[in-house]
């Protein structure tokens, strides 16, 4: 029988550490290492069931879609309700969701001291940024986190650097709190054996398509309990009408809670072009030195030449602004790339960007063109069968094979396999990058 325990629940300053021991077949998905959370302040004095939050969000996925069950000494009882809640959602969205229990020794309703704070997980991203837009009048703590996008490794150190100094700028400018997390998460779990054994059953990563949501929001709870956080706010990446399985979604994100905290799924009744209209306002009204960090390739700044940077551009375009002010270099002779990218496949591109670039297509059917090139690129765009370029951009078969190989190897074999898929994956995005 698989089952995970929940074991040495501490917090020592700023540090939360725990024990995960698994057993069974779910053993494979763990790297035997301690789950571990460094914040920016300290967590002392945090109830122990609110500081397993963070390790249970991240866990108990990987049990339900296992049939495993979750061991833990204290949890607070809100979070076990909230944990069931969504269990239920991911069961109706995945079939390989088989269930499991959460058994605690005590659950506790702590009554943490409510300072009537919000916070908002934020990059400076548009739709991070939307959010601030949205809820600026609550002064929200903006809080960035390590562990995902940017990893532990010390490879990163300078990624996070470059991010947490432009949110820190973004807050100092504006008289906002920050809260700055690091995980290793994605390392205490063995994602790499995760995206293999899963990959073919969602659209995307395991956390992207099942995990992030939670684990997100749950990595949160200590520092949002020790600042009296009643409102705890995740910017939507989709909106109504987008028919994806997404590990953050309003039906996941908003019955995240636990005790003195709510979390919400924001801005899911915009689409991302109606985001960028509102920040566009903002602008005109509050910021005119607004800059904008969405960049796939790097984080001082944008590229202006990754598909996500492109399609950001555009839609700022669309909505009276000039990319070069928001940080984007961008002219108009470079529609004719954009275009020849994505009829030949040079991007990987999934459903998220065809829906993106629908939306984009709705707004510049109603745009004015400003240039002769602008015009073209927008007939062009108006008929492209975006269905088919998503397709022809998928990986290689190659790389499929490869990936579906490794989710029946023993953990030895699929150790030495994966780097090899990976280096290959990697060399193939620069060469497709040029």
């Amino acid at each position: 029988m698989s089952a995970i325990v929940i074991d040495e629940v501490s917090a020592d300053g700023q540090v939360l550490e725990c024990d995960l021991r698994p057993r069974g077949d779910v053993k494979r998905f763990f790297t035997g290492k301690p789950f571990e959370v460094d914040y920016d302040r300290s967590i002392e004095g945090v109830p122990e069931g609110v500081l397993a939050i963070p390790a249970l969000a991240h866990v108990c996925p990987v049990a339900w879609a296992n049939g495993a069950d979750v061991y833990a000494d204290e949890v607070d009882a809100t979070f076990a309700r909230a944990l069931a809640d969504v269990r239920d959602v991911l069961d109706s969205m995945y079939d390989f969701i088989e269930g499991g229990e959460l058994y605690a020794r005590r659950t506790i309703d702590p009554e943490p001291d409510a300072r009537g704070e919000s916070a908002l997980l934020f990059t400076g991203g548009v739709d991070s940024t939307y959010s601030y837009v949205r809820h600026r009048d609550e002064e929200p703590i903006l809080t960035s986190i390590r562990g995902w996008t940017i990893t532990p490794d010390p490879a990163d150190d300078g990624d996070w650097a470059d991010l947490t100094e432009r949110v820190s700028a973004f807050a100092d400018e504006r008289g906002l709190e920050t809260a700055f997390l690091e995980t290793n998460a994605l390392s205490a779990l063995d994602h790499a054996m995760l995206l293999a054994h899963y990959r073919h059953r969602v659209d995307g990563s395991w956390y992207s398509s099942v995990g992030h949501g939670l684990g997100l929001l749950g990595l949160c709870a200590p520092m949002a309990y020790a600042r009296g956080v009643e409102d705890m706010y995740v910017a939507a990446t989709h909106w109504e009408g987008i028919d994806l399985e997404w590990g953050s979604c309003p039906e996941i994100d908003d019955r995240v809670r636990w005790s003195g905290t709510r979390c919400h799924h924001d801005g899911y009744e915009l689409t991302r072009q109606e985001r960028i209209d509102a920040i566009a306002d903002y602008v005109d009204s509050e910021a005119p030195t607004l800059e904008l960090q969405t960049c796939n390739r790097r984080m001082d700044g944008n590229c202006g030449e990754c598909e996500k940077c492109y399609r950001t551009a555009v839609g700022l375009r669309l909505s009276g602004l000039d990319p070069t002010a928001r940080g984007y270099p961008f002219s108009h002779e470079e529609y004719d790339e954009i275009r020849r990218s994505l009829e030949s496949g040079a991007w990987e591109l999934g459903e998220d960007e065809r829906y993106m670039w629908a939306d984009i297509r709705d707004r510049a059917r109603e745009t004015e063109p400003t240039s002769a090139a602008e015009r073209q690129f927008f007939e062009w765009l108006s008929t492209a069968d975006l269905e088919a370029l998503v397709s022809e951009s998928a990986s290689p078969l190659s790389h499929r094979l490869l990936r579906a190989g490794a989710r029946n190897a023993p953990a030895s074999v699929y150790d030495v396999a994966y780097p090899t898929w990976r280096t290959a994956k990697s060399t193939l995005e620069r060469v497709r990058s040029r």
